[in-house]
């Protein structure tokens, strides 16, 4: 018994190793992907037609404004008013009837000054990797900047760079550590997933007809 016990328990001690390494390294191979790819100013940010704005939550469970949301309103209305980007592509999950995040980004960059004819809307970016993928296959991009914040904006270059993509990213405002610590550490996990899934050849949840911006 106390043999089994050595047995399992030292497996567990590799398999946490294994963990904390594939950890690292995705994360080191994400961070050098994104190396000169992401701005913060606008006026170094070079132009591309498409800004694809990654969808997020509105409001937090307990009713009080995302900023990571805020943060993103605010960086897509300063690339468009900039002249760093004629559209915007906005991606999230509309996956319930209840909720719809394109719609609700949609509206908020209206109120800022967008033209809603700027604003395309896809509502199947159920995830990162779907949202990328989808740029390309449903709305026609093979060049554009991402928005999100930095941590974001280097995965989804990443899996950019490995869908024949040539994407920048623009980035919004980050948040505090403390109030975007479980954010963070979700990160960590969403970077070994998106390796996994990139090995394996995952394909989004849909894809459909073609919406090709011009």
């Amino acid at each position: 018994m106390k043999k089994r016990f050595k047995s399992i328990f030292k497996l567990g001690v590799l398999a946490l190793l294994a963990i904390i390494v594939i950890t690292y390294a995705s994360d080191k191979v994400v961070q050098n992907a994104a190396t000169g790819k992401l701005y913060s100013s606008v006026a170094e940010i070079p132009h591309n037609k498409v800004g694809l704005f990654l969808g997020t939550a509105k409001y937090l469970s307990s009713g009080q404004l995302n900023l990571y949301y805020k943060y993103r309103i605010e960086a897509a209305v300063k690339l468009y008013d900039a002249g760093k980007v004629e559209f915007i592509l906005v991606s999230g999950d509309n996956s319930r009837k209840d909720y719809d995040e394109p719609t609700t980004i949609k509206n908020d960059l209206i109120s800022r000054g967008i033209p809603a004819e700027r604003i395309f809307l896809d509502y199947a970016g159920f995830r990162t990797l779907d949202s990328v993928v989808r740029s390309k296959a449903i709305f026609g991009q093979e060049k554009l900047t991402v928005i999100s914040q930095p941590f974001h904006n280097e995965r989804a270059v990443f899996i950019a760079s490995k869908k024949r993509i040539n994407a920048i990213g623009f980035n919004a405002q980050d948040v505090s550590l403390g109030y975007g610590f479980k954010v963070q550490m979700r990160e960590k996990l969403a970077r070994n997933k998106m390796v996994l899934d990139l090995i394996f050849g995952k394909k989004p949840k849909y894809l459909g007809e073609q919406i090709v911006i011009e």
